[in-house]
């Protein structure tokens, strides 16, 4: 796995939900979440073609382009061309190349991206080499060297293209969730908080290391692990409420978790 991205034993715990308690009531993730979805912003950027939908299609790519570079890769392309057809890939999507394939009807988002990826792949990559790379729209911008470096770290070479993309797809997810959860921290006035139990919820420090980190932020144990507590069931909240977004129905959600988990723990 890549380095600084959740511990497959942390990431496997916080998609299947140990130590969260679901709300009664809960603030995000459920049905009202579905009124706005990633197929949502990709016919919004399409047929809408202003800065603020752009914006929002831009931010949704950003979030996910990795992914994508990874099973390109996996697929023989070398990290140039990788690049290139990322950046090409993407550019169509933000143009509304695709808009008419974003019915959330036919399942899960995940599913959507990787099957218009192999489309374009397949079907407009020759074409679209010969033109010039993204027909002056603007590009994605990617970290080529952050990527190429990421995936010299990955898994095996027998390891398959679609399962890469899946294990990535997983990864990327769990990063946005915490991206939020850091976020509500800093608003909140508990920016240093999180940042020390961030390394506990990504798997990059121990349990037994509670007492240390604890003492840094002059808390008892006990109101250290409470705190521990609450901001592991917030994430879990905020992994369903990202999950919401890319599948058709609150009752789908359950059944993107079990994949997802089965893709952690192979």
């Amino acid at each position: 796995m890549a380095v600084g991205r959740c511990h497959p034993a942390t990431a496997r715990r916080n998609l299947r939900g140990d130590d969260h308690v679901k709300p009664d009531n809960p603030p995000s993730g459920g049905a009202a979440a579905f009124g706005t979805t990633h197929w949502s912003v990709v016919v919004w950027a399409g047929q809408d073609g202003s800065a603020e939908a752009s914006s929002a299609m831009a931010q949704l790519c950003q979030s996910y382009w990795y992914p994508l570079y990874a099973y390109i890769r996996r697929k023989g392309h070398p990290a140039t061309d990788a690049q290139d057809l990322t950046q090409e890939f993407f550019a169509r999507l933000l143009a509304g190349n695709y808009v008419g394939m974003a019915d959330q009807r036919k399942g899960k988002f995940r599913s959507f991206l990787l099957g218009t990826l192999e489309h374009f792949l397949a079907k407009e990559w020759r074409r679209a080499h010969a033109e010039k790379r993204g027909g002056g729209r603007p590009a994605l911008s990617l970290d080529a060297q952050d990527a190429e470096h990421r995936y010299l770290l990955e898994l095996a070479d027998d390891v398959t293209p679609e399962r890469i993309y899946d294990w990535r797809w997983a990864d990327a997810l769990l990063q946005q969730a915490l991206a939020r959860l850091r976020d509500e921290c800093r608003v909140e006035g508990k920016a240093e908080l999180f940042d020390k139990i961030e390394p506990v919820l990504s798997g990059e420090s121990a349990a037994d290391s509670y007492d240390a980190v604890a003492a840094s932020l002059a808390m008892g144990e006990g109101a250290f692990k409470m705190a521990v507590l609450r901001l592991r069931r917030r994430y879990g909240e905020l992994i369903r409420a990202e999950i919401a977004q890319t599948v058709s129905s609150p009752e789908a959600v359950d059944e993107e978790l079990r994949d997802l988990f089965a893709v952690l723990r192979e």
